[in-house]
């Protein structure tokens, strides 16, 4: 079954891919926002609905956040 595999290793790839995700589309929005004026994906939504520029800032955090923990899991389930 999950014999080798550490217990929750199915969630792992999908800490990567969203926060490389929540990374890019907070970042990437507070930048062409503030280069083009205008906002682009989830943060670009977030604005259109009035949220402050800084929930930009706060969706890519949330991303470096989930990319910090997925690389922990990463090089911890490396050493066992």
């Amino acid at each position: 079954m999950t014999e080798g595999k550490p217990r929750g290793d199915s969630w792992q790839g999908a800490r990567w891919v969203l926060g490389t995700v929540l990374l890019l589309q907070g970042f990437g929005s507070a930048a062409t926002e503030a280069l083009w004026n205008t906002g682009f994906g989830a943060a670009g939504l977030l604005r259109a609905a009035g949220l402050p520029q800084w929930t930009d800032f706060a969706v890519g955090a949330a991303g470096v956040a989930l990319l910090v923990w997925a690389a922990a899991r990463t090089r911890r389930s490396a050493r066992v």
